[in-house]
């Protein structure tokens, strides 16, 4: 069990350098801390990510820590994702296609002891990463003002939780998560008139912190074949600890004189409180139905910005706003014991709203509707039936008036490794 577990912790470092890759090219990710990941796996890809009131044995479900004692006590589940996205940015008649690939997390849950199961593995919490250039023309000077725009980078989490069955129907948990990541943000503006002289805005910040959540599921029995199970999570806010910067530099090729002026903010990124209540609805083994609620208090969080007219770089209140997200799935397999393969198949299916939890120019920033669908396929071994292939497709749109829209198709593909490591083995 040492050694399996040695090379399982093993697995999620060798995966460090993947996810520490930017997963988006979004103009959005430009506001805020960048564009919030997706924290559910591959099981509840295809229902939209649901997942606070899922509890299943054969999965791992972060987005719950108290589904963690649900684990199989015979089980070692390991969980990984990847994803390929085609994304169309439009904006008037413009518009433009960009594709990228991702790996996306990876995942383990074991039985500890007797009602206690055990979680670890890494997520990315959030994304940076765009490129793009405007020009506006000024006729009173009858000059072009040129500005490109570029960042990247993005926070990631590596986490180790625990779920512990108190009694029949109500279990706890929480998941503990060191936090890195950083990201470096530029904005350098020229014009016609004096294209030899440049100003250069860069914003640039190092997370080395904390994140921490915690998780309750009660279970009730409608009858002998159905199960409803409430969850609900509280995710704690804090301070990141991180010192934001920004350096504004003024360059004069001509005379070949430049001008840095670097300005700091203590301790000034902060993570929102997130609470979060959803519910499961399962009958027999054949069919799952879920949905959620989550909310997260970034309307309480002021974020740096820098005053042109001031030249003061400080924390600014109404930059963030409150983000909603609603989401409900469903999973339906015909027969999990049948000899027919295509009754082993789970079919899903789920939809999602989210509000944006930042402003651009003092208005709300856009809001999401999406849609998804996937297959959880068996996949046969000498050992055993119970390890998956889940494949899910979704389509997501991100629109506001004036603004870029973003139609985004996804394809996650997740496999889950769901093995019986704790057997004990008897010869006759």
């Amino acid at each position: 069990m040492i050694k399996r577990l040695f090379f399982g912790f093993l697995a999620v470092s060798m995966a460090t350098p993947l996810l520490a890759q930017s997963g988006t090219s979004s103009p959005y990710s430009q506001y805020g801390l960048g564009v919030l990941t997706d924290q559910s796996q591959g099981f509840s890809r295809g229902m939209n990510g649901v997942g606070l009131g899922l509890r299943k044995g054969n999965i791992v479900n972060t987005l719950n820590p108290a589904s963690y004692s649900a684990v199989d006590s015979l089980s070692m589940i390991f969980d990984m994702g990847l994803s390929g996205k085609l994304t169309n940015y439009k904006e008037g008649a413009v518009s433009q296609n960009i594709t990228k690939a991702d790996f996306e997390y990876v995942a383990a849950s074991f039985r500890l002891m007797p009602n206690v199961g055990v979680s670890f593995g890494m997520l990315p919490l959030t994304n940076i990463g765009y490129e793009y250039s405007t020009s506006t023309y000024l006729k009173e000077s009858n000059t072009v003002v040129l500005e490109n725009y570029s960042g990247d980078g993005g926070f990631h989490q590596a986490y180790l939780g625990a779920g512990w069955k108190v009694m029949k129907p109500l279990s706890i948990g929480f998941n503990a998560a060191y936090l890195w990541g950083s990201y470096k943000r530029s904005v350098t503006t020229a014009s016609s008139e004096s294209a030899l002289r440049t100003l250069s805005k860069s914003y640039e910040a190092s997370v080395s912190s904390f994140n921490l959540q915690v998780g309750l599921q009660w279970e009730q029995q409608l009858s002998k074949s159905d199960m409803l199970t409430l969850g609900s999570t509280w995710g704690v806010g804090h301070k990141l600890g991180a010192d934001p910067t920004c350096s504004i530099l003024t360059s004069d090729a001509q005379t070949g004189v430049s001008d840095t002026t670097k300005l700091t903010i203590a301790n000034g990124l902060k993570l929102p409180t997130s609470i979060g209540v959803g519910l499961a609805y399962q009958h027999a083994d054949k069919l799952t139905a879920a949905a959620d609620f989550t909310m997260q208090k970034w309307g309480a969080i002021d974020f740096p910005s820098y005053n042109a007219t001031k030249g003061d770089y400080s924390l600014q209140p109404g930059l963030l706003k409150d983000r909603y997200a609603v989401n409900a799935g469903v999973d339906y397999v015909p027969g999990a014991m049948s000899r027919n393969f295509l009754k082993r198949v789970h079919y899903r299916c789920g939809v999602g709203y989210a509000t944006p939890y930042y402003k651009i120019d003092g208005v709300d920033g856009p809001k999401e509707m999406s849609v998804s669908a996937g297959f959880g396929i068996p996949l046969q071994n000498s050992y055993n039936n119970r390890s998956v292939l889940n494949i899910s497709a979704q389509w997501a749109r991100t629109s506001a008036t004036d603004l870029i829209t973003e139609n985004v198709f996804r394809i996650n593909i997740g496999l889950t490794f769901n093995e019986r490591w704790f057997a004990k083995w008897k010869i006759d």
